[in-house]
Protein backbone atom coordinates (compact mmCIF):
# COMPACT_ATOMS: atom_id res chain seq x y z
CA UNK A 1 0.00 0.00 0.00
CA UNK A 2 1.54 3.21 -0.93
CA UNK A 3 1.28 6.22 1.45
CA UNK A 4 1.86 10.45 0.89
CA UNK A 5 4.80 11.65 3.10
CA UNK A 6 3.25 14.66 2.57
CA UNK A 7 0.21 14.29 4.37
CA UNK A 8 1.06 12.40 7.58
CA UNK A 9 -2.80 13.18 9.09
CA UNK A 10 -4.29 11.02 6.83
CA UNK A 11 -2.11 8.54 5.02
CA UNK A 12 0.51 7.34 7.79
CA UNK A 13 -1.27 4.78 9.83
CA UNK A 14 0.02 1.71 11.18
CA UNK A 15 0.21 -1.32 9.32
CA UNK A 16 -3.50 -3.26 9.53
CA UNK A 17 -5.22 -0.32 11.13
CA UNK A 18 -6.86 0.28 7.95
CA UNK A 19 -7.59 -3.98 7.41
CA UNK A 20 -11.10 -3.94 8.88
CA UNK A 21 -11.95 -1.33 6.83
CA UNK A 22 -10.73 -1.54 3.31
CA UNK A 23 -12.16 -4.81 1.97
CA UNK A 24 -14.35 -6.26 -0.39
CA UNK A 25 -15.31 -2.47 -1.47
CA UNK A 26 -18.34 -3.19 -3.67
CA UNK A 27 -18.29 -1.66 -7.53
CA UNK A 28 -20.28 1.18 -6.17
CA UNK A 29 -19.06 2.44 -2.60
CA UNK A 30 -21.47 2.65 0.19
CA UNK A 31 -21.50 5.25 2.29
CA UNK A 32 -19.23 4.50 5.87
CA UNK A 33 -16.69 3.14 3.61
CA UNK A 34 -13.47 3.73 4.12
CA UNK A 35 -11.84 3.74 0.73
CA UNK A 36 -8.01 4.74 -0.96
CA UNK A 37 -7.60 6.75 -4.14
CA UNK A 38 -5.38 9.43 -6.43
CA UNK A 39 -5.68 12.65 -6.20
CA UNK A 40 -6.18 13.96 -9.68
CA UNK A 41 -6.45 17.82 -8.86
CA UNK A 42 -7.97 20.38 -7.50
CA UNK A 43 -9.85 23.44 -8.17
CA UNK A 44 -10.73 26.17 -5.75
CA UNK A 45 -13.35 24.31 -3.21
CA UNK A 46 -12.92 20.79 -4.70
CA UNK A 47 -10.26 17.85 -4.65
CA UNK A 48 -10.71 15.29 -6.90
CA UNK A 49 -9.70 11.80 -6.53
CA UNK A 50 -9.63 8.66 -8.84
CA UNK A 51 -11.25 6.06 -7.49
CA UNK A 52 -11.31 3.74 -10.45
CA UNK A 53 -12.89 1.37 -11.11
CA UNK A 54 -15.44 2.80 -9.41
CA UNK A 55 -15.27 6.42 -11.21
CA UNK A 56 -14.46 9.63 -9.35
CA UNK A 57 -14.68 10.87 -5.94
CA UNK A 58 -15.07 14.31 -4.68
CA UNK A 59 -14.14 16.26 -1.54
CA UNK A 60 -16.01 19.86 -1.38
CA UNK A 61 -18.50 22.51 0.49
CA UNK A 62 -17.74 21.94 4.03
CA UNK A 63 -15.42 18.62 4.13
CA UNK A 64 -13.03 20.60 1.86
CA UNK A 65 -13.04 23.63 4.36
CA UNK A 66 -13.04 20.93 7.70
CA UNK A 67 -9.55 19.84 5.90
CA UNK A 68 -8.38 22.50 4.43
CA UNK A 69 -5.05 22.64 6.62
CA UNK A 70 -4.68 19.02 5.22
CA UNK A 71 -5.42 19.65 1.76
CA UNK A 72 -2.50 22.22 1.27
CA UNK A 73 -0.09 19.40 2.41
CA UNK A 74 -1.32 17.30 -0.77
CA UNK A 75 -0.29 16.77 -4.36
CA UNK A 76 -1.34 15.70 -7.41
CA UNK A 77 -0.73 11.77 -7.59
CA UNK A 78 -1.02 11.77 -3.46
CA UNK A 79 -2.62 8.36 -2.58
CA UNK A 80 -4.64 9.45 0.15
CA UNK A 81 -7.49 7.60 2.63
CA UNK A 82 -10.90 9.10 2.50
CA UNK A 83 -14.41 8.52 3.54
CA UNK A 84 -17.47 8.34 1.68
CA UNK A 85 -20.20 10.55 2.70
CA UNK A 86 -22.53 10.68 -0.23
CA UNK A 87 -23.01 7.51 -2.94
CA UNK A 88 -23.89 9.92 -5.30
CA UNK A 89 -23.78 13.55 -5.68
CA UNK A 90 -26.42 15.53 -7.17
CA UNK A 91 -23.94 17.76 -8.96
CA UNK A 92 -21.88 15.27 -11.53
CA UNK A 93 -22.86 11.90 -9.92
CA UNK A 94 -19.24 12.07 -7.99
CA UNK A 95 -18.75 9.76 -4.90
CA UNK A 96 -18.91 12.32 -1.80
CA UNK A 97 -16.12 11.96 0.06
CA UNK A 98 -14.40 13.10 3.54
CA UNK A 99 -11.41 13.49 4.85
CA UNK A 100 -11.88 14.40 8.52
CA UNK A 101 -14.37 11.53 8.90
CA UNK A 102 -11.54 8.92 7.88
CA UNK A 103 -8.65 10.08 10.18
CA UNK A 104 -11.47 10.18 12.70
CA UNK A 105 -11.99 6.53 11.94
CA UNK A 106 -8.70 5.47 11.46
CA UNK A 107 -7.73 6.67 14.63
CA UNK A 108 -10.29 4.89 16.81
CA UNK A 109 -9.53 2.13 14.76
CA UNK A 110 -6.41 2.68 16.36
CA UNK A 111 -7.56 3.00 19.67
CA UNK A 112 -9.23 -0.11 19.61
CA UNK A 113 -5.67 -1.67 18.14
CA UNK A 114 -4.11 0.07 21.50
CA UNK A 115 -7.29 -1.60 23.79
CA UNK A 116 -6.65 -5.30 22.22
CA UNK A 117 -2.59 -5.19 21.97
CA UNK A 118 -2.25 -2.79 25.57
CA UNK A 119 -0.32 -0.61 23.56
CA UNK A 120 1.48 1.79 26.83
CA UNK A 121 1.43 5.24 25.49
CA UNK A 122 3.01 8.20 26.60
CA UNK A 123 0.91 11.16 26.92
CA UNK A 124 0.88 14.64 28.12
CA UNK A 125 -1.41 15.93 30.73
CA UNK A 126 -3.26 18.73 29.00
CA UNK A 127 -5.75 19.67 32.19
CA UNK A 128 -7.63 18.20 35.41
CA UNK A 129 -10.58 18.91 36.81
CA UNK A 130 -11.58 17.35 40.69
CA UNK A 131 -12.77 13.44 38.96
CA UNK A 132 -9.13 13.41 36.91
CA UNK A 133 -7.22 13.47 34.33
CA UNK A 134 -8.02 15.45 30.73
CA UNK A 135 -5.46 13.75 28.23
CA UNK A 136 -5.44 14.42 24.23
CA UNK A 137 -4.25 11.54 21.71
CA UNK A 138 -4.13 12.11 18.17
CA UNK A 139 -6.51 15.15 18.58
CA UNK A 140 -8.86 13.26 20.35
CA UNK A 141 -9.45 14.82 23.80
CA UNK A 142 -9.62 11.84 26.44
CA UNK A 143 -10.20 11.17 29.85
CA UNK A 144 -8.43 9.22 33.08
CA UNK A 145 -9.98 8.63 35.84
CA UNK A 146 -8.43 9.32 39.29
CA UNK A 147 -9.09 5.69 40.21
CA UNK A 148 -6.87 4.95 37.64
CA UNK A 149 -4.01 6.40 38.34
CA UNK A 150 -0.73 4.75 39.84
CA UNK A 151 -0.66 4.80 43.70
CA UNK A 152 2.28 7.86 43.45
CA UNK A 153 0.08 10.02 41.31
CA UNK A 154 -3.07 9.30 43.81
CA UNK A 155 -4.09 12.45 45.17
CA UNK A 156 -4.25 11.81 49.49
CA UNK A 157 -6.33 14.53 50.77
CA UNK A 158 -7.01 13.30 54.30
CA UNK A 159 -10.20 15.60 54.14
CA UNK A 160 -11.72 14.31 50.97
CA UNK A 161 -11.96 18.07 49.88
CA UNK A 162 -12.67 17.85 46.08
CA UNK A 163 -11.28 21.38 45.71
CA UNK A 164 -7.46 20.23 47.25
CA UNK A 165 -7.60 16.79 44.89
CA UNK A 166 -7.58 19.26 42.20
CA UNK A 167 -4.86 21.09 43.13
CA UNK A 168 -3.22 18.08 43.36
CA UNK A 169 -3.96 16.59 39.90
CA UNK A 170 -2.96 20.23 38.66
CA UNK A 171 0.39 19.21 39.55
CA UNK A 172 0.62 16.76 36.67
CA UNK A 173 -0.07 19.44 33.88
CA UNK A 174 2.27 19.49 31.62
CA UNK A 175 3.94 16.10 32.60
CA UNK A 176 4.03 13.19 30.29
CA UNK A 177 2.59 10.10 31.75
CA UNK A 178 2.37 6.50 30.34
CA UNK A 179 -0.98 4.52 29.76
CA UNK A 180 -3.15 2.53 28.30
CA UNK A 181 -6.33 3.26 26.55
CA UNK A 182 -9.20 0.92 28.45
CA UNK A 183 -11.99 2.35 26.57
CA UNK A 184 -12.45 3.67 22.89
CA UNK A 185 -16.24 4.48 22.00
CA UNK A 186 -16.43 6.51 18.74
CA UNK A 187 -20.11 6.97 18.76
CA UNK A 188 -19.85 8.49 21.74
CA UNK A 189 -17.01 9.91 21.67
CA UNK A 190 -15.36 8.37 24.67
CA UNK A 191 -12.22 7.67 25.23
CA UNK A 192 -10.99 6.68 28.24
CA UNK A 193 -7.16 5.80 29.68
CA UNK A 194 -5.46 3.95 32.39
CA UNK A 195 -2.31 4.44 34.16
CA UNK A 196 -2.44 1.24 36.40
CA UNK A 197 -2.28 -1.24 32.98
CA UNK A 198 0.57 -0.20 31.59
CA UNK A 199 2.75 -1.07 34.72
CA UNK A 200 0.80 -4.07 35.29
CA UNK A 201 3.45 -6.31 34.57
CA UNK A 202 5.79 -4.86 37.01
CA UNK A 203 3.29 -4.79 39.70
CA UNK A 204 2.52 -8.09 39.66
CA UNK A 205 6.13 -8.96 39.75
CA UNK A 206 6.48 -6.56 43.10
CA UNK A 207 3.26 -8.48 44.55
CA UNK A 208 3.90 -11.98 43.92
CA UNK A 209 7.55 -11.05 46.08
CA UNK A 210 4.42 -11.37 49.12
CA UNK A 211 2.31 -13.87 50.75
CA UNK A 212 -1.01 -14.36 52.60
CA UNK A 213 0.44 -14.33 56.29
CA UNK A 214 2.98 -11.78 56.08
CA UNK A 215 3.76 -9.19 58.49
CA UNK A 216 4.97 -5.80 57.52
CA UNK A 217 5.85 -2.45 58.23
CA UNK A 218 4.16 0.02 56.28
CA UNK A 219 4.15 3.49 55.89
CA UNK A 220 0.65 5.21 55.75
CA UNK A 221 0.15 7.37 52.31
CA UNK A 222 -3.61 8.32 52.92
CA UNK A 223 -6.56 7.68 54.93
CA UNK A 224 -9.77 7.67 53.13
CA UNK A 225 -13.79 7.24 54.06
CA UNK A 226 -13.05 3.28 53.47
CA UNK A 227 -9.89 2.51 54.81
CA UNK A 228 -6.03 3.25 54.93
CA UNK A 229 -3.26 2.81 51.99
CA UNK A 230 -0.23 1.65 53.30
CA UNK A 231 2.98 1.95 51.17
CA UNK A 232 4.91 -1.33 51.30
CA UNK A 233 7.44 -0.63 48.95
CA UNK A 234 8.13 1.90 46.23
CA UNK A 235 5.68 1.81 43.40
CA UNK A 236 3.76 -0.56 45.69
CA UNK A 237 0.79 0.33 47.48
CA UNK A 238 -1.70 -1.44 49.63
CA UNK A 239 -5.26 -0.96 51.73
CA UNK A 240 -6.32 -1.44 54.76
CA UNK A 241 -9.99 -1.47 54.69
CA UNK A 242 -12.18 -0.15 57.32
CA UNK A 243 -13.60 -3.59 58.70
CA UNK A 244 -9.78 -4.59 59.04
CA UNK A 245 -8.59 -1.48 60.73
CA UNK A 246 -10.02 -2.52 64.38
CA UNK A 247 -12.29 -5.30 66.35
CA UNK A 248 -14.27 -2.56 67.45
CA UNK A 249 -16.33 -0.21 65.12
CA UNK A 250 -14.27 2.52 63.80
CA UNK A 251 -16.02 5.43 61.97
CA UNK A 252 -13.50 7.74 60.73
CA UNK A 253 -10.13 6.57 59.62
CA UNK A 254 -9.13 9.77 59.38
CA UNK A 255 -9.00 10.37 62.73
CA UNK A 256 -6.84 7.57 63.81
CA UNK A 257 -4.44 7.80 60.72
CA UNK A 258 -2.05 10.52 58.94
CA UNK A 259 0.55 10.58 55.76
CA UNK A 260 3.82 9.12 57.28
CA UNK A 261 2.44 7.30 60.05
CA UNK A 262 4.41 4.04 60.39
CA UNK A 263 2.58 1.12 61.19
CA UNK A 264 2.64 -2.89 61.43
CA UNK A 265 -0.02 -4.88 58.94
CA UNK A 266 -0.71 -8.59 57.88
CA UNK A 267 -1.00 -9.59 54.56
CA UNK A 268 -5.11 -11.10 53.95
CA UNK A 269 -5.31 -11.31 50.27
CA UNK A 270 -3.37 -11.08 47.19
CA UNK A 271 -6.20 -10.83 44.15
CA UNK A 272 -5.57 -9.31 40.40
CA UNK A 273 -2.35 -7.57 41.46
CA UNK A 274 -3.80 -5.87 44.58
CA UNK A 275 -2.52 -6.60 48.31
CA UNK A 276 -5.04 -6.08 50.98
CA UNK A 277 -3.80 -5.58 54.73
CA UNK A 278 -5.02 -5.54 57.83
CA UNK A 279 -4.23 -4.20 61.15
CA UNK A 280 -6.47 -6.17 63.28
CA UNK A 281 -5.34 -9.85 62.19
CA UNK A 282 -2.47 -8.42 64.49
CA UNK A 283 -4.64 -8.90 67.60
CA UNK A 284 -6.04 -11.59 69.10
CA UNK A 285 -9.83 -11.15 68.46
CA UNK A 286 -12.08 -10.40 71.51
CA UNK A 287 -14.77 -12.97 70.43
CA UNK A 288 -12.48 -15.73 71.37
CA UNK A 289 -12.43 -14.89 75.24
CA UNK A 290 -16.26 -13.78 74.99
CA UNK A 291 -17.24 -17.53 73.73
CA UNK A 292 -16.54 -18.73 77.53
CA UNK A 293 -18.64 -15.47 78.82
CA UNK A 294 -21.82 -15.35 76.16
CA UNK A 295 -24.52 -17.94 75.28
CA UNK A 296 -27.71 -17.79 74.13
CA UNK A 297 -30.70 -16.27 76.85
CA UNK A 298 -27.85 -14.89 78.76
CA UNK A 299 -28.24 -11.39 80.03
CA UNK A 300 -26.04 -8.95 79.08
CA UNK A 301 -25.42 -5.17 79.59
CA UNK A 302 -24.87 -3.01 76.47
CA UNK A 303 -23.89 0.69 74.79
CA UNK A 304 -26.05 1.70 71.93
CA UNK A 305 -23.58 2.66 69.56
CA UNK A 306 -25.03 3.14 65.94
CA UNK A 307 -27.77 2.69 63.93
CA UNK A 308 -28.01 1.17 60.57
CA UNK A 309 -30.34 -0.09 58.03
CA UNK A 310 -30.79 -3.81 59.85
CA UNK A 311 -31.63 -2.11 63.82
CA UNK A 312 -29.10 -0.32 66.93
CA UNK A 313 -25.49 -1.99 67.02
CA UNK A 314 -24.99 -2.65 70.60
CA UNK A 315 -21.12 -2.97 72.18
CA UNK A 316 -21.25 -5.61 74.98
CA UNK A 317 -17.50 -5.13 75.74
CA UNK A 318 -14.24 -4.03 73.51
CA UNK A 319 -14.66 -5.56 69.93
CA UNK A 320 -17.99 -7.13 70.79
CA UNK A 321 -21.05 -6.00 69.71
CA UNK A 322 -24.36 -7.35 68.94
CA UNK A 323 -27.75 -6.25 66.70
CA UNK A 324 -31.13 -5.49 68.00
CA UNK A 325 -32.92 -5.92 65.03
CA UNK A 326 -35.78 -3.34 63.61
CA UNK A 327 -38.43 -5.33 63.09
CA UNK A 328 -37.87 -5.65 67.01
CA UNK A 329 -39.83 -2.11 67.25
CA UNK A 330 -42.06 -1.97 64.36
CA UNK A 331 -40.02 1.28 62.64
CA UNK A 332 -37.02 2.96 62.71
CA UNK A 333 -38.52 6.08 64.73
CA UNK A 334 -39.95 3.20 67.17
CA UNK A 335 -36.22 1.85 67.19
CA UNK A 336 -34.79 5.36 68.05
CA UNK A 337 -37.81 6.38 70.69
CA UNK A 338 -36.66 3.16 72.42
CA UNK A 339 -32.98 2.68 71.78
CA UNK A 340 -31.11 6.40 72.85
CA UNK A 341 -27.42 6.12 70.88
CA UNK A 342 -24.75 6.69 73.84
CA UNK A 343 -26.93 4.95 76.46
CA UNK A 344 -26.99 1.31 78.02
CA UNK A 345 -29.58 -0.65 78.44
CA UNK A 346 -29.60 -4.82 79.50
CA UNK A 347 -30.35 -7.14 76.60
CA UNK A 348 -30.95 -10.79 76.40
CA UNK A 349 -28.92 -12.56 73.78
CA UNK A 350 -31.28 -14.88 71.34
CA UNK A 351 -28.17 -15.83 69.08
CA UNK A 352 -24.31 -16.05 69.76
CA UNK A 353 -21.77 -17.41 67.91
CA UNK A 354 -17.98 -16.71 67.98
CA UNK A 355 -16.90 -18.28 65.38
CA UNK A 356 -18.94 -16.21 63.01
CA UNK A 357 -18.49 -12.99 65.13
CA UNK A 358 -22.80 -12.51 65.28
CA UNK A 359 -25.02 -11.76 68.21
CA UNK A 360 -28.45 -10.86 67.92
CA UNK A 361 -29.73 -9.40 71.04
CA UNK A 362 -33.43 -7.93 72.56
CA UNK A 363 -34.15 -5.58 74.64
CA UNK A 364 -34.77 -7.18 78.52
CA UNK A 365 -37.94 -5.57 79.06
CA UNK A 366 -39.58 -6.19 75.70
CA UNK A 367 -37.97 -9.79 75.83
CA UNK A 368 -40.07 -9.77 79.12
CA UNK A 369 -42.99 -8.59 77.16
CA UNK A 370 -42.72 -10.59 74.02
CA UNK A 371 -42.00 -14.06 76.39
CA UNK A 372 -45.44 -13.06 78.39
CA UNK A 373 -47.15 -12.86 75.22
CA UNK A 374 -45.92 -16.58 73.94
CA UNK A 375 -47.17 -17.83 77.19
CA UNK A 376 -50.34 -16.66 76.50
CA UNK A 377 -50.19 -17.79 72.97
CA UNK A 378 -49.53 -21.34 74.20
CA UNK A 379 -52.34 -21.15 76.70
CA UNK A 380 -54.79 -20.34 74.14
CA UNK A 381 -54.33 -23.28 72.26
CA UNK A 382 -54.45 -25.83 74.95
CA UNK A 383 -57.52 -23.89 75.72
CA UNK A 384 -58.69 -25.06 72.10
Amino acid sequence: MTTSTKDEVVTNYPVGAMDKFIKNIPTHPQVGDLIEGRVLGQDRMALYIDLSPMGTGIIYGREYLNARDIIKKIAAGDIITAKVVEAETEEGGYVGLSLKEARQAIIWAEAENAIKNKTVLDILVKDANKGGLILEWQNIVGFLPASQLKAEHYPRINDGDKDKIMNELRKLIGTKISVTVITANPKEGKLIFSEKVGGQKERVEMVNKYSIGDVLDGEVTGAVDFGVFVKLEDGLEGLVHISEIDWSLVDNPKKLFKAGDKIKVKVIDIKDGKVSLSIKALKESPWKAAESKYKKSSKVNGVVIKYNKHGALVSIEEGVAGLAHISLFGTEEGMKKKLDLGKSYDFVITLFDAKEQKMTLVPADLYKEIAEVKVEEKKEEVAK
